[in-house]
């Protein structure tokens, strides 16, 4: 090779490439500088707008599948759930339609066995629907606010039931709204009545957060006969709450050896968390007797005749004792 074939000229500084430190730079610096203007002058908006117009249809046909294959999984999902309430449903309506034969037959019995042991009937209890319309504003209370008040007869001390049991107590008024303390509320408590033995007893709410709310029977003996699953219903002794209504199921029984009592933890069978629509009740003391009253106005009647014939026995007496006490007319003397 001869020497004339080597090129000997400086290479041309146009072909020379800047350094990877110096690129970074120039890089970061132009990125800094279009996101900055992006967000102040709105520079790559109508380049964003079209580049997003013209993937749509893209975007539209990859995502077809996954919402076909979505779509596909909740209807399944929807079916399955729908099956297994028209199942549910078709049980109970068995269920019901059971009850209903021994209904009218378990109302004669009990409309005979009240006449062999002459028991008055059972007073119907009257109440009204009403509707949850928001829950108490105080953190520290478990209270629900109705949409019925004093404009629609509701009293003070009414009991609240919803579908399934006793959820609660009225424990204030306003003239359209009316504010129930629920069962699980710290200073809320009901009698109650195990069927099962007869015991009566008190139930305390307890909201805790460990049990997620809940009520506890307190002072009960370390000996007591309750069985974990036991129904406690009301008792009827407060005057208030008519007896025979399902507040709660057992859950807990802990029995404890350095201890004379037992902790006793039950979970309430009417939804007090979330329901919606609720029966408010009149309180037992409040529902006119038709016997009570005439045995009131017979008391009444009785009275009054007993203190109009000792009136009348003291103003004789009063008369007797003033002729008694007259002087005795003086009689004329013998002219002979």
């Amino acid at each position: 090779m001869t020497l004339e074939t080597l090129d000997r000229r400086a290479p041309s500084l146009f072909k020379q490439q800047a350094s990877r430190t110096s690129r970074l730079a120039l890089y970061s610096a132009l990125a800094l500088f279009l996101m900055v203007a992006d967000a102040r002058f709105k520079i790559t908006a109508p380049v964003r707008t079209a580049v997003a117009m013209a993937l749509s249809p893209v975007q539209w046909l990859v995502s077809q599948p996954v919402l076909a294959y979505q779509n596909a999984s909740r209807y399944a999902e929807v079916q399955q759930h729908a099956v297994a309430k028209e199942d549910a449903a078709r049980k109970e309506l068995v269920a019901m339609a059971l009850r209903a034969e021994l209904a009218e037959e378990l109302l004669q019995e009990n409309a005979h066995l009240r006449a062999l042991l002459d028991l008055r009937e059972r007073q119907t209890t009257q109440g009204q629907a009403a509707e949850v319309v928001y829950d108490s504003p105080d953190p520290y209370t478990r209270r629900v606010v109705i949409d019925k008040g004093q404009v629609d007869g509701i009293a003070a001390g009414s009991p609240v039931l919803d579908e399934n049991g006793v959820i609660g107590q009225v424990t204030r008024l306003y003239a359209t709204r009316s504010e129930v303390t629920l069962l699980i509320d710290r200073d809320q408590a009901i009698p109650v009545f195990n069927p099962r033995t007869g015991a009566r007893s008190v139930a305390y709410g307890d909201p805790s957060p460990a049990r997620n709310g809940g009520m506890e029977l307190r002072f009960m003996p370390s000996n007591a006969d309750v069985q974990v699953g036991d129904l406690l219903t009301t008792s009827g002794v407060d005057g208030l709450y008519p007896p025979g209504l399902p507040v709660a199921k057992v859950v807990t029984v802990d029995r404890r050896a350095d201890s004379a009592f037992t902790r006793i933890y039950c979970e309430p069978v009417g939804r007090v968390q979330g329901v919606r629509h609720v029966m408010v009740l009149k309180p037992q003391d409040r529902v006119a007797h038709p016997e009570a009253a005439n045995m009131a106005a017979q008391a009444e009647a009785e009275k009054a005749d007993k203190a109009a014939r000792a009136r009348g026995k003291r103003e004789k007496a009063a008369a007797d004792k003033a002729d008694a006490a007259k002087p005795a007319a003086a009689t004329p003397k013998d002219p002979t």
